[in-house]
C-alpha cells in the first residue's frame, strides 16, 4: 500500500478515534460547540447515552483502519480499508443530509473521499 493511502488512512482513523472521544467523554459545552447541539438537549441522560453509543461505533471504524492497515495480512489490507473508509463516506453523506449541514461532509468526508481515491489510483 502507498505511503499516501497509508497516511490517509492514518487521518481518517485518528479523525475517527477523536470523535469517539468528544461524543463519548466530551463536556456539554464542548459537544454544543462541536456538533450544534443544543445544550437542553444534552442535558438529557438518554441524549447522553446515545452520544456514547455512537461514539462507540466511531472508535470501531478508527481501530478497524488501524487494524487493517497494520495488523492485517497484505492481501487482505486494501479491501479492509475500502470497507472502512465507504462507511466514513456514507456517514459523512448521511450526516451531511440528515442535519443539512454541509460542514459534516467537508470535515468527515473529505479526508475519506481522499483516501478512497488515494486507495484506487495507488493500489
Amino acid at each position: 500500500m502507498s505511503i499516501i493511502s497509508t497516511v490517509l488512512i492514518i487521518v481518517v482513523a485518528l479523525e475517527a478515534l477523536y470523535i469517539m472521544g468528544m461524543e463519548m467523554f466530551g463536556s456539554e459545552e464542548k459537544l454544543h460547540q462541536t456538533f450544534g447541539l443544543r445544550k437542553e438537549y444534552l442535558k438529557m441522560p438518554e441524549a447522553r447515552v446515545a452520544m456514547a453509543n455512537q461514539g462507540l461505533y466511531n472508535g470501531f471504524i478508527g481501530i478497524g483502519l488501524l487494524t487493517c492497515r497494520f495488523i492485517f495480512p497484505e492481501n487482505a489490507q486494501y479491501m479492509g480499508n475500502m470497507m472502512f473508509v465507504i462507511f466514513v463516506i456514507v456517514a459523512a453523506v448521511y450526516g451531511w443530509l440528515s442535519a443539512k449541514n454541509p460542514k459534516i461532509l467537508l470535515a468527515q468526508g473529505t479526508p475519506a473521499i481522499l483516501a478512497l481515491l488515494a486507495l484506487l489510483i495507488f493500489k
